[in-house]
């Protein structure tokens, strides 16, 4: 197979991508349970070594920490790490470090981990085989996986397709994030590499907005990917006032009684 070229200047447009917004209060305010879904599906305990890919601001790498385990909390934005710390800090996590690094090309030896996880972070790594690669790589044999991410049919996933005629096209060879939300293409990239997969569709309740227009200003002001669709457009009103209904339009379709339902996939496996 020929390797993928990658972009010079792509990791760096991801790095800021992630980094602008607040992406911690759509961690903190709207999905602050999933970390410890996922620390609860792998049944990390003490003693455990942990790595949290694309960790963003710790939701699952804190409370694995908090279970007594040594985590790495690893992130290709070290803007995000820095929050983190300081959630952890005042959370009172102890064996916990901080680490940039790329999902695509771990910085880390073979089978170092007991634990690999990613609560919706490694799905935004552009190239799945690579970054599925790297996560296999670092797991010790008998080692756990766990891994949460938004399914393409679910609300997340949605609103991905529908920004994604406002947004430049990605690069030859990327595959959609959301495809990490679906069952078969993660067995696919995990294959005969691991045994045990577990696969279960959840949704998580979020109770933030009360009309679609008000969870489309909050992901305008706070989520990365959505404030580069709109910079992507900010010369052209007819397409921002087009995209403003289309996520306004989302949100109300998904809202029941002030209540929105966003499905994921938890999907957990042991490294064969």
């Amino acid at each position: 197979m020929t390797a993928t070229p990658v972009q010079p200047d792509l990791k760096a447009r991801h790095r800021a991508m992630w980094g602008l917004g607040n992406y911690a209060r759509v961690a903190d305010e709207l999905i602050p349970e999933l970390g410890q879904v996922i620390v609860e599906a792998c049944e990390i305990a003490a003693g455990d070594r942990v790595l949290d890919i694309a960790a963003g601001t710790g939701n699952a790498a804190i409370p694995a920490a908090l279970a007594g385990a040594d985590v790495i909390a690893s992130d290709l934005t070290p803007e995000l790490l820095e929050i983190g710390q300081t959630h952890a800090e005042e959370a009172g996590a102890g064996s916990l470090t901080w680490r940039v690094a790329d999902a695509e090309t771990l910085p880390f030896d073979d089978a170092a981990f007991d634990v690999v996880m990613s609560c919706v972070g490694i799905m935004f790594a552009p190239f799945h085989e690579k970054a599925a690669a790297e996560l296999l790589r670092v797991v010790r044999p008998g080692g756990r996986i766990g891994l949460v991410s938004w399914t393409p049919e679910g609300f997340i996933g949605q609103m991905f397709a529908t920004m994604k005629p406002f947004m430049a096209p990605p690069p030859e060879g990327a595959q959609p994030p959301p495809r990490w939300g679906d069952e078969t293409h993660v067995r696919g990239l995990l294959g005969d590499s691991v045994t045990d997969l577990r696969a279960e569709k959840r949704t998580v309740a979020v109770d933030s907005f009360e009309t679609g227009a008000e969870f489309r200003d909050f992901f305008k002001a706070c989520y990365g990917p959505t404030i580069v669709a709109y910079r992507g457009i900010a010369e052209d009103e007819a397409r921002i006032a087009a995209l403003d209904s289309a996520l306004a339009d989302l949100g109300d379709r998904y809202l029941t009684a002030g209540t929105m339902k966003w499905e994921y996939l938890l999907l957990t496996a042991v490294r064969r």
